[in-house]
């Protein structure tokens, strides 16, 4: 309602995009989930969709609130892909559709808030739609990550497939993004969503994803008006130019915040590492009535449960002997929190409750910031869960010196002696109690769902703990 008394106008439905698919031929189709969906009951597709994209330019200087303006600059011809996972019956499909903005900071696509998500969004019966955005992943170039870039991107590693995707540069990233979501919405071609009918659409990225979001929050929202709200995943200080330039290339400021003034509903979540590494401390901000910022204590910018669930790495490898860490990564409580704070925003969209206000992480000020920890090596204050609160390991986003460069963003669990466990936990009874205690705890503040909370249960009732 605009004003309290008669509502809004409906909106008007965005231009058609033209859609050509489901795509088939070439090698295979490039990151196809490693999840069984046919046994979930969703089908997965992918779709090329084409058309004159739009880049943009800042009007005035860009200001650390983010309440930026943008016009429009000139147009470019594009062709890219966008993969859909969906219920395959109409009738389980709940009416809301996950837009990721595909990563590629290792020189390729990925899809990590599928990986952390996809528990969540199968039972709810959510759809699910990736979109390379980025002329990396579409053409190649260069990676953030170096070892595992596709050369020539998709169009170049598989050409019977992919020969015809073309990008003119991340600078139309942003206007590609819109059009992928209008795709869904009002096709000139096949409809990417069959029968669905969708009544929320979500923008969602993850770490240099999440980067881009920012700005797209802050400079395109207002002139798109596309979505309906936004899941901001793991994202650090600054955010890219309009240009489209990577960050370390040029961001408009040091210090970027999420505008407070927009009526779609974002929420902030943040790993330790993200508060530290990449630098999101100095762009902290308080929560508003349409910015959520959850910060969470035992979590890593990347962690073993995307690896596993999003790259394939087998559950019982040598994870950081295979990339060369020298710690074992970070098994935080992360996808779990994410599931419940997506489960909100969710709700927000739909006129519901804000998330929960988080606790904020101790964290003293810095180069680069310092989490406050207790003796244990856990992180003290953020959104607490049962294996920080009733802990078998120190679990860290902090880094870990040796192996890998990239290894910064994958923390750290470093398991307790049989000592430390014996005098936490005397018996087994004493841990499982404890720790169904504080699962109850996190479920009652919003931060667990309760079916993940029971899977952590049923978990703790199984471990040799104090037994």
């Amino acid at each position: 309602m605009g004003d309290g008394a008669t509502p809004d106008p409906a909106p008007e439905a965005p231009a058609a995009v033209t859609v050509t698919g489901p795509v088939t031929g070439g090698v295979e189709l490039a990151n196809a989930a490693l999840q069984d969906l046919d046994a979930a009951g969703y089908v997965e597709e992918e779709y090329f969709i084409e058309g004159d994209a739009t880049s943009y330019a800042m009007v005035g200087e860009p200001t650390p609130d983010g309440v930026w303006e943008a016009e429009e600059d000139d147009t470019a011809p594009y062709r890219t892909r966008i993969i859909v996972r969906r219920p395959a019956d109409p009738d389980d499909f709940s009416g809301t559709v996950v837009v990721e903005w595909l990563n590629v900071s290792a020189g390729r696509d990925a899809d990590p808030d599928w990986g952390y998500l996809h528990p969540e969004l199968i039972r709810e019966g959510h759809a699910w739609v990736g979109v390379s955005a980025q002329s990396v992943g579409v053409v190649g170039g260069d990676a953030v990550l170096e070892g595992i870039a596709l050369e020539g991107g998709l169009a170049g590693s598989d050409p019977d497939r992919y020969g015809t995707l073309t990008h003119p540069g991340d600078r139309y990233a942003f206007d590609i993004f819109t059009q992928a979501g209008a795709a869904l919405l009002n096709s000139d071609g096949p409809d990417p969503l069959g029968e669905l009918e969708p009544t929320s659409v979500i923008a969602a990225g993850e770490s240099q994803s999440a980067f881009f979001l920012t700005t797209y929050v802050n400079a395109v929202q207002l002139l798109a008006g596309l979505y309906d709200g936004f899941l901001v995943h793991s994202r650090g200080a600054g955010a890219p130019e309009l240009s489209g330039a990577r960050l370390g290339e040029g961001t408009l400021t040091d210090a970027v915040q999420i505008r407070t003034d927009l009526d779609e509903p974002v929420l902030i979540f943040e790993t330790e590492t993200d508060l530290t590494e990449l630098g999101y401390f100095v762009a902290r901000q308080d929560d508003t009535d349409s910015v959520r910022v959850w910060e969470v204590a035992g979590t890593a910018h990347a962690d073993a449960y995307l690896l596993e669930d999003v790259y394939g790495v087998p559950a019982e490898a040598d994870v950081a002997s295979i990339l060369d860490c020298a710690a074992p990564l970070n098994d935080g409580p992360q996808h779990e929190v994410l599931q419940a704070g997506f489960h909100h925003l969710v709700d927000w969209i739909a006129g519901g409750t804000p998330p929960p206000e988080s606790p904020r992480l101790d964290v003293s000020d810095g180069d680069p910031p310092v989490i406050d920890r207790d003796e244990l090596g856990l992180a003290l204050g953020g959104i607490r869960t049962p294996p920080v609160d009733v802990p078998v390991a120190t679990l860290s986003g902090d880094p870990v010196e040796g192996g890998a460069e990239f290894c910064f963003l994958f923390g750290s669990t470093v398991p307790f002696d049989e000592a430390t466990l014996a005098e936490l936990y005397p018996t087994h009874a004493d841990y499982v109690a404890a720790f169904e205690a504080a699962a109850d705890e996190a479920v009652a503040a919003g931060f667990l769902l309760r079916v993940d909370a029971d899977a952590m249960v049923a978990e703790a009732e199984a471990a040799d703990i104090g037994r």
